[in-house]
């Protein structure tokens, strides 16, 4: 059955912040999550991956110059970089790929993504919702969705977006704010990195903070007597949890990236995709189910071989080192990571030497999680320009994802107006991509 969500009617000034003057913002991650469905009353099951890891490159990169090179096309088709050898037979990737080309027996490469969203913002929204844009509704994020299904873990939000939000498609859509991202705000490439609202601002020792949670509960009990008591304890229930994030040593260890040994540092590489890639890896670590990166741009018109020259060795050590640490920790097989960008790029070189917007064929990459190790699924043309077996979809990929997850992607979620709207429509699990 469906599950409208149940919008308590607790004034909204009373938040977090507000009433604590910490300045936090942490009442608006945790609020209503209390309002959704008992999970035993879901439609669910026991996914495999027990979070994900999605790595978004923004700009839409090319295929031929990533994991789907042409070496036998025409040099206006193939353009000037040279392909490399993998570990699986007969398998290359760019020469700008080494390090991964040296895991590729533990990842996933989707030679045959296809969608018909050209413009950025709507192969982004495609790609982060697994629908097309409508000027209807607005759609969750996979993040979001997982957070509203799947809920918290161990005092951690959820869903977290490193080191910023993407997109304003990575957010909750109709599921409200609720069930957005917590946004780093700051970069953990950069020296003094810090998260907001993690720590107690001067003035305020732990003391203060206990007498200002204290005041809070003094003005719920108030608050309880005038309004509804069910949705003031849901309300509480959210400030609750906020609290527990900000007094939590252990939630704020898990944003510690000096607790990280310098050699694992160099490993990832010093600088935003390895440091970002390995501040990823600790938040599932602890306990979030869905963070979500960005890193780059790709939005190559111009010189591309230049910008992927500068772009993707970055990309290649931390991507490489990532996969390699939740292996060696065991945390592989139980996190699935997803590297993705809105489409792909056209299959001839420009006269600015760059190439354009093409969504009609391009490459992700997945790894973990329940997904097949060391396989090359679909593929592209002899030029990369449409699917020329498996073509995979936006909703069979998402479809596939959830089902990694354990949740059943043709359920309805109850949208404003109290109109029924599957996580995904029409999308299929591809049993072939499962390990």
């Amino acid at each position: 059955m469906p599950h409208a969500l149940g919008l308590p009617s607790r004034r909204e000034f009373l938040h977090v912040g507000s009433l604590t003057g910490l300045g936090l913002s942490l009442g608006g991650l945790f609020r209503l999550q209390a309002a959704r469905a008992d999970l035993k009353s879901f439609d669910h099951f026991v996914g495999t991956a027990k979070s994900v890891i999605h790595i978004w490159l923004p700009g839409g990169w090319a295929q031929q110059e990533t994991f789907d090179p042409k070496p036998l096309a025409p040099v206006e088709y193939r353009g000037d970089l040279s392909a490399i050898d993998t570990k699986l037979t007969g398998v290359q990737f760019s020469e700008k790929l080494v390090k991964t080309a040296q895991v590729a027996d533990k990842i996933t490469v989707v030679r045959s993504m296809t969608h018909g969203e050209a413009a950025h913002e709507r192969g982004t929204h495609n790609m982060f919702t697994g629908y097309r844009p409508s000027p209807a509704l607005t759609f969750p994020s996979f993040g979001s969705v997982v957070a509203h299904e799947l809920g918290p873990r161990a005092n951690l939000p959820p869903y977290v977006c490193v080191p910023t939000l993407p997109a304003p498609d990575a957010g909750a859509g109709y599921l409200g704010s609720a069930f957005g991202p917590f946004v780093l705000g700051s970069d953990p490439a950069a020296g003094g990195f810090t998260v907001r609202d993690l720590a107690l601002p001067g003035g305020v020792d732990s003391e203060r903070f206990a007498k200002r949670q204290r005041l809070r509960e003094t003005v719920g009990r108030h608050f309880q007597r005038l309004e509804d008591a069910g949705a003031v304890a849901a309300m509480d229930a959210f400030y609750e949890r906020a609290y527990a994030l900000v007094s939590s040593a252990e939630a704020r260890a898990a944003f510690d990236m000096k607790a990280e040994p310098d050699a694992i540092k160099d490993e990832y590489g010093r600088n935003q995709a390895g440091q970002r890639m390995l501040l990823a890896r600790r938040l599932v670590e602890a306990g979030v189910r869905f963070v979500t990166l960005s890193y780059g741009g790709w939005d190559m018109h111009a010189q591309i071989r230049a910008g992927i020259t500068n772009t993707l060795p970055p990309f290649d050590q931390a991507f490489a080192a990532l996969i390699t640490d939740l292996d060696r920790r065991g945390l592989l097989d139980s996190t699935l990571v997803v590297a993705s960008s809105e489409f792909g790029r056209t299959p001839r070189i420009n006269a600015d030497a760059g190439r354009d917007h093409w969504p009609k064929v391009f490459s992700v990459v997945l790894a973990g999680g329940g997904i097949k190790r060391g396989q090359v699924y679909g593929a592209s043309d002899a030029i990369a320009a449409e699917p020329a077996t498996d073509p995979l979809s936006v909703e069979d990929l998402a479809t596939t994802v959830y089902h990694c997850l354990g949740i059943v992607a043709d359920k309805e979620l109850m949208a404003p107006g109290n109109r029924p709207v599957e996580i995904v429509d029409g999308g299929t699990v591809r049993k072939d991509l499962l390990a």
